[in-house]
């Protein structure tokens, strides 16, 4: 046998034994505090059409997709990421819906990428998306069940940082920015690289006070005053618009008493072009990414046919926060210990009576493994 048959592929491996037990604990914990906010369910196929993850859509870039073709010679991908296949199920089943909806979901996602830097191609993502609610209140129970959600698994050390699209779309429209150079500068600030920021607005000739503005966007964090410092700093309805919605997004955090966790970034710009306002990204202690990001897209299920559909999601890494949880040495206590029963396999009464024990504890919901006496084989 080939010694490459015993090995996973590069980017993918295997988890087994307690390992994994306590993974599938994490999953449990998650899930029970996300269902507590009335969230239910949905399973979407592993793969889908390639069209529900295109360039149009604003998702993953194709040459990171792992793509197939079925015997029709329709063109396929697994998923990279839960939210456009959501988006495309709620237009499909939930088009009349009269109240929001609310789905959980977990499951893995398949990003083809040559730069792995430690990272897996293969992944298990929990999420949650709210379809059906534009307020403010959206937003802060979306970040405010993030926040408990870390909490429940016991980490102490973390940070939800806040952001709003809606005002760097603004300055770059005051600005007289074109769609290609605002997508171009994104990248670069969204990648906190100042220098080709710099460089693309004294290519595209962006005249001043607009240049430096720009360019302060990359540095403007922190508290309640920096908004106040941003919104004095533009003269657009749009971006002073997203200011405000970031100050009353704060009130309502610091009435689920969770503001001390949550910090704003006017610099966070996400690579995902179907984000539309309020993004968020929590980080901890152990990792060099983010292990939950999340945000509103409220033109996404423009492109499944749902039009005028507003809606807010997060998903959080399962593989990440196992990481970062081994890393802190949080304590996640999983009750997952198995019980050892012994019998005689030459005594069939010894068999019998520790098969009765063994079937009493398992209908108490013990963990036992029933095993012959060494030695008696």
């Amino acid at each position: 046998m080939s010694k490459r048959l015993l090995h996973t592929p590069e980017g993918v491996r295997d988890i087994y034994g307690s390992e994994y037990a306590l993974k599938l604990h994490i999953e449990n914990l998650l899930h029970a505090k996300i269902a507590g906010y009335g969230y239910e369910d949905i399973q979407t196929p592993t793969f889908e059409f390639f069209d529900v993850f295109s360039k149009e859509v604003g998702t993953t870039p194709s040459k990171e997709l792992y793509k197939f073709f079925d015997k029709e010679g329709n063109t396929l991908v697994l998923r990279p990421d839960f939210t456009p296949s959501i988006a495309r199920c709620a237009a499909t089943y939930f088009c009349d819906a009269e109240e929001p909806v609310r789905f959980t979901y977990m499951g893995n996602t398949f990003t083809n990428t040559s730069s792995l830097r430690g990272k897996l191609r293969e992944v298990t993502q929990m999420g949650a998306e709210l379809i059906g609610d534009g307020s403010v209140q959206a937003d802060a129970e979306m970040i405010a069940l993030v926040i408990e959600s870390l909490k429940e698994l016991g980490l102490k050390h973390f940070q939800v940082t806040v952001g709003e699209l809606e005002y760097f779309k603004g300055l770059c429209e005051e600005a007289g920015l074109d769609e290609e150079t605002e997508y171009a500068l994104r990248d670069c600030i969204s990648g906190k690289n100042y220098f080709a920021a710099q460089e693309l607005l004294d290519e595209r000739e962006v005249s001043e006070p607009y240049r430096s503005r720009l360019l302060k966007i990359a540095d403007m964090f922190g508290s309640m005053c920096d908004l106040e410092e941003a919104k004095n700093m533009v003269n657009n309805a749009r971006s002073k618009a997203a200011i405000e919605r970031l100050e009353q997004l704060s009130e309502m955090l610091a009435l689920y008493n969770v503001a001390e966790y949550v910090t704003f970034d006017l610099g966070m710009l996400s690579k995902y072009n179907y984000y539309t306002g309020v993004i968020f990204k929590a980080y901890t202690y152990g990792l060099g990414d983010a292990v939950v990001k999340g945000g509103r897209y409220d033109r996404l299920l423009n492109q499944f046919g749902m039009n005028d559909t507003p809606a807010i999601g997060f998903c959080m890494t399962v593989d990440d926060l196992m990481e970062a949880l081994e890393y802190q040495k949080a304590s996640v206590h999983c009750n997952e210990s198995t019980m050892k029963l012994l019998y005689d396999p030459s005594d069939t009464a010894s068999f019998q009576e520790t098969l009765r024990k063994v079937q009493k504890l398992r209908q108490e919901g013990k963990r036992v493994e029933l095993l012959p006496q060494k030695g008696n084989l």
